[in-house]
């Protein structure tokens, strides 16, 4: 079930942290975990946190996350409230749901999977784990916020965003950046080399 808008003047900031309820374990358990994966569903935790919405209003989000690290990202999404920082999408319905947003921009953190090749290289896997599959990594509107290398982007729609001299909606921000800092996780834009992920922020960095 979707998460509605719910008015600004009823809902302050709110965030909960909670182990995997059955339903949540079942959409994940086969297709974004199996087993063999570096963390077990146990490792994992459900997030709640409010957002502001691309429409100007606040929204129940949730995503999961690693437990060791549930506590200080529930600090960074006060903060990004604080920054009314819009969140198009965040939602379990939309990340593993069977309807998944059409406009692909999504924001999430878990799913067992190896890292995504550059743009430069191009291929679909690395042979080692993406730190979203720890739980450990959040990409924020990867729209807006595009994975790019060597002037590419696989994402079309995303392509007008690979120029960030101009700052637009939804674009990741210094302020952004900080807040993750504040509890020690790196940005992607921040890559040394020609590629650049700028919706992603992990607790290494990479």
């Amino acid at each position: 079930m979707r998460l509605l808008a719910i008015p600004f003047a009823i809902l302050a900031f709110h965030t909960s942290i909670q182990p995997l309820p059955k339903p949540v374990r079942a959409e994940l358990n086969g297709k974004y975990w199996h087993q063999g994966c570096p963390v077990a569903l146990s490792q994992l935790r459900l997030l709640t946190v409010t957002h502001w919405g691309f429409d100007n209003r606040a929204h129940t989000g949730q995503l999961v996350v690693n437990a060791r690290f549930a506590a200080p990202l529930s600090r960074v999404f006060r903060r990004l409230y604080d920054l009314r920082f819009p969140i198009r999408h965040l939602s379990v319905a939309d990340t593993y749901g069977p309807d998944t947003p059409a406009d692909g921009d999504i924001s999430g953190s878990f799913e067992c999977r190896q890292a995504v090749p550059s743009p430069c290289t191009g291929g679909t896997g690395t042979g080692h784990w993406s730190m979203h599959a720890y739980g450990e990594a959040i990409d924020l509107n990867p729209v807006e916020n595009p994975y790019v290398g060597c002037g590419m982007s696989r994402d079309k729609s995303a392509r007008k965003y690979m120029d960030r001299s101009r700052h637009r909606k939804g674009m990741v921000t210094y302020a952004v950046v900080q807040a993750f800092r504040s509890v020690g996780w790196g940005w992607g834009g921040a890559w040394s080399g020609n590629t650049k992920d700028y919706m992603h922020f992990s607790s290494t960095g990479h």
